[in-house]
């Protein structure tokens, strides 16, 4: 078992992840070797909220071209996770209330 720190890297941030937070949807990149579980575990010990339901995706790397060097961009591992009605977290309906305003 990982650390909560350790199966959560960061959150994702787009316009679209921003459209689930109002059907309390919250969209995180995690550690590509990480259980629904796990997932679900941590979420609930670093934000103090109730999960009902994750989703994982598997994004996969794009090609990219500098000039005549083509490479990849990395992949890794996105989770949906939907949280218990009534509840948010916090962090992110401060910036929320923010971008509206």
């Amino acid at each position: 078992m990982q650390s909560a720190y350790d199966v959560i890297i960061r959150p994702v941030v787009s316009e679209r992840s921003y459209d689930l937070m109002e059907q309390g949807k919250y969209t995180f990149e995690v550690a590509k070797k990480a259980p629904k579980e796990e997932i679900a575990e941590a979420v609930e010990k670093l934000f103090n909220v109730h999960v009902v339901k994750v989703n994982t995706i598997n994004v996969r790397g794009k090609a990219k071209r500098v000039r005549y060097q083509v490479g990849m961009t990395r992949s890794w591992k996105k989770a949906i996770v939907t949280l218990a009605p009534g509840e948010q977290i916090e962090i992110f309906a401060t910036q929320q209330q923010a971008d509206a305003e």
